[in-house]
């Protein structure tokens, strides 16, 4: 289907961000089922819960604009969901799972951060402030989520590591980090 206007672009981007969020409800279904570690589970659990509200929250904007709620296939959430699924399935312990997981969420929760951004902007510039602070609401729980997938992700690599029998390096990842920041 033409997009034409600006109007018809931004109920397409959230026509696409609602599909990824029902995928995302489905994997993280399925991420709680096969997690051990117990804080990635309850995360993971509570970030569920959140997801279902952020897909209310886009049924909201859907209703502010006046049109149906409704999705179009997120190829890239459809490709996310099946690469976190394939990194379970393949997963040969209870700890690489665990990292695999986590992996998944980060990667998921960063396409969220620049989906949300991207609407966030265009609601605010069609002076649609009740959609803007619904989006925002959403994009500022997956920016949370990331960083506590972030922070939980260097202790489950960390126990992987272990028992595999390696030592992990002290202080790599305070470097890794640096890099990143530019310091």
């Amino acid at each position: 289907m033409p997009i034409t206007d600006t109007q018809e672009l931004f109920v397409h981007e959230l026509c696409e961000v609602y599909d990824a969020e029902h995928r995302f409800i489905e994997g993280q279904q399925e991420m709680v089922e096969n997690a051990t570690d117990e804080n990635l589970r309850s995360a993971v659990q509570e970030h569920l819960e959140q997801t279902r509200e952020h897909a209310s929250n886009v049924e909201r904007v859907f209703a502010d604009l006046g049109v149906e709620a409704h999705r179009e296939t997120n190829e890239v959430a459809k490709g996310l969901v099946s690469e976190a699924q394939e990194g379970i399935q393949e997963s040969q312990s209870a700890a690489l799972r665990d990292c695999a997981i986590v992996s998944a969420v980060i990667k998921v929760e960063h396409f969220e951060m620049g989906s949300y951004r991207s609407l966030v902007t265009a609601a605010h510039l069609m002076g649609r402030s009740e959609a803007e602070d619904l989006l925002k609401r959403n994009m500022d729980q997956e920016e949370r989520t990331a960083k506590l997938a972030e922070s939980t992700s260097e202790q489950l690599l960390r126990n992987a590591m272990k028992e595999e029998g390696q030592e992990p390096e002290e202080g790599l990842v305070e470097k890794a980090k640096d890099t990143l920041t530019g310091q």
